[in-house]
């Protein structure tokens, strides 16, 4: 009895079989339906090149053109569902171009899509498709017939002809076409999480200070109007609403310290992660090393501050621990972090917990965020951030 052999995760193809298996059929099939294909693609083509090229000298003739290889890529994701369903290729979606409105305008758009690597590059795989076509559903079919018992192998020779193909002209256009990929990605984390902020700055001072202020304002207009009347009770107003106006102060104070500290822009994340690590409920013990003449730029400075508050604020609520360190230091051209304590373990970032929101704060700045945290053995959490000095 032979076993059916699965489509591999890694994209490498099974060993051939003298035995027709499903992947083998499923070989044969995409040969026998690359002529039908290719005509349809070869055909669109020709067209498509030939009739924005006699156009090209009027007003319309590029915007065809810029039709024509948005509609080449439709095409060539058609031929990329194909080659994943029947040959187990599995080749990542090119980015999409953007609109008029995200790329500046009609004008950069209309260049950007002319000038469009993926679009020509499968204008060239439809245009080689044809005589390859022929050649493998003529192959396959008279294999069918003639060449039984070696056609399996004919199959995966032929095959991987095709998987090279599509990997080599339907693929993305290299690594810089994930990294924007990456970055469209990033970017949306940032305006998320700069909205987020906004509205707990908002609620903080709405829930705070500024609930205190009305009432300070409301007190002292009753000891106004009590001055005269009764000045010892007036007294006692104003005494309770200077109480008022420290508590406001301070509120203030912590708002403006979670925001950036004035401690972190005068002395830099040595001075200011001390000063964080004695609100812990635990001792913490802190190891800044880095460069005394130089200081990383400011946004990544108050990354990495926030990083060790929020991570702390975690030992403090939920890490039943007994002692916490930090340590910081360069590593070429990353910026070091590493949080440890001894208490109970078991964080997870795939809990959609906080420390989540920490991961994905770091991603947006091509930061990493690893946490190490087996139960009942404490929890170790590093991140890493880009190195970029001051004044580069």
């Amino acid at each position: 009895m032979t076993t059916r052999p699965d489509i591999p995760d890694n994209d490498r193809p099974p060993p051939v079989r003298a035995v027709f298996s499903a992947v083998t059929w499923k070989e044969i099939a995409h040969l026998l339906t690359n002529l039908p294909v290719a005509i349809v693609g070869f055909v669109y083509t020709v067209v498509m090149v030939s009739g924005t090229g006699a156009l090209s000298v009027t007003a319309i003739g590029v915007p065809l053109l810029a039709l024509g290889l948005y509609l080449s890529r439709q095409l060539g994701r058609l031929d990329r569902a194909r080659a994943r369903a029947l040959l187990g290729v599995r080749v990542d979606e090119p980015t999409p171009i953007p609109g008029p409105k995200r790329s500046g305008g009609f004008f950069p758009w209309l260049w950007t899509s002319i000038k469009d690597p993926v679009g020509w590059r499968t204008v060239l795989y439809q245009l080689i498709r044809l005589p390859w076509g022929v050649l493998t559903f003529t192959v396959a079919l008279t294999g069918l017939f003639v060449l039984w018992p070696v056609l399996p192998y004919v199959a995966r020779g032929l095959s991987n002809v095709d998987r090279a193909m599509v990997r080599g002209l339907l693929s993305p256009s290299d690594e810089l076409e994930r990294r924007i990929a990456e970055l469209e990605s990033d970017r949306g984390v940032v305006v998320d999480t700069a909205a987020a902020d906004l509205r707990r700055i908002e609620r903080d001072l709405h829930d705070g200070a500024q609930a205190r202020l009305v009432a300070l304002a409301m007190g002292l207009g009753l000891a106004k109007e009590k001055l005269l009347e009764d000045p010892e009770g007036a007294a006692a107003m104003v005494d309770e609403a200077h109480g008022e106006v420290k508590l406001a102060l301070q509120e203030l104070r912590d708002l403006a310290r979670g925001i950036h500290p004035a401690v972190l822009t005068d002395r830099g994340l040595d001075a200011a992660l001390s000063s964080v690590a004695t609100r812990c409920v635990v001792p913490v013990k802190v190891l800044v090393e880095l460069p005394v003449e130089e200081r990383p730029v400011e946004a990544i400075e108050g990354i990495a501050y926030f990083v060790v508050s929020e991570l702390l604020q975690n030992v403090s609520k939920h890490a039943q621990a007994r002692g916490a360190s930090v340590e910081v230091w360069r590593a070429d051209a990353r910026l070091m972090i590493r949080v440890s304590d001894d208490g109970c373990g078991g964080a997870d970032v795939s809990r959609g917990s906080g420390l989540a929101g920490l991961a994905e704060r770091l991603g947006a700045v091509d930061g990493v965020l690893v946490v190490d945290s087996p139960a009942g053995a404490g929890t170790v959490v590093t991140a890493e951030l880009p190195w970029r000095g001051r004044g580069r």
